[in-house]
């Protein structure tokens, strides 16, 4: 068989079905699926999936996704279109700046 020089384009997590618990963990780890999201598509808390994360996770990796979360991550709605609002004010201040 020929090998093609194309490159293969291939995702590096891709998304498991949503009725798997592998989900909730994939989407834990996604910085654009927030808490409320992952509630209202599962059922669980945010108490919930930090448990199911906790239970899943190496300690390390926890450590690592809770300061990911905690720190620049917009995993609550609130945040994320409070971040949104800001990106929106600066790209148009730069616009009159121009």
């Amino acid at each position: 068989m020929k090998k093609s020089h194309r490159p293969r384009t291939r995702v590096k997590n891709p998304e498991p079905p949503s009725n798997s618990p592998e989900w909730v963990i994939w989407a834990a780890w996604a910085d654009r699926i927030t808490f409320e999201e992952i509630e209202q598509k599962t059922g669980k808390s945010e108490s919930e999936v930090i448990k199911i994360m906790r239970r899943s996770l190496k300690p390390s990796s926890f450590r690592l996704w809770r300061k990911r979360v905690n720190s620049q991550s917009i995993k609550h709605r609130k945040k994320f279109e409070y971040s949104r609002k800001l990106i929106k004010a600066k790209i148009n201040k730069n616009d009159f700046m121009l």
